[in-house]
């Protein structure tokens, strides 16, 4: 798994927000434009992609996956995370 160091966005109410990429060639991270683009290897069906991008972005963060909350975009390509 390719994950920048994304710790100074680690502070509590911090919202950031999402471009997610399922069924990808591998699972990676990549900040462009204030928006960090996620990519992951799994399907996005039963929630697993969001279960995927949750555990890859707290991996990045440096946080607890516990720590972060799926505010927005459960169904949707484009979420916002927040960091409790």
């Amino acid at each position: 798994m390719d994950c920048p160091d994304l710790s100074a966005l680690a502070q509590p109410g911090t919202t950031i927000p999402v471009r997610v990429t399922p069924k990808a060639a591998r699972n990676w991270i990549v900040a462009e434009e204030g928006v960090l683009r996620v990519y992951v290897t799994t399907v996005p069906e039963d929630g697993k992609a969001n279960a995927a991008v949750l555990k890859l972005l707290a991996k990045a963060l440096g946080v607890p996956k516990s720590r972060l909350t799926l505010l927005r975009g459960h169904t949707s390509r484009d979420k916002v995370f927040q960091v409790d």
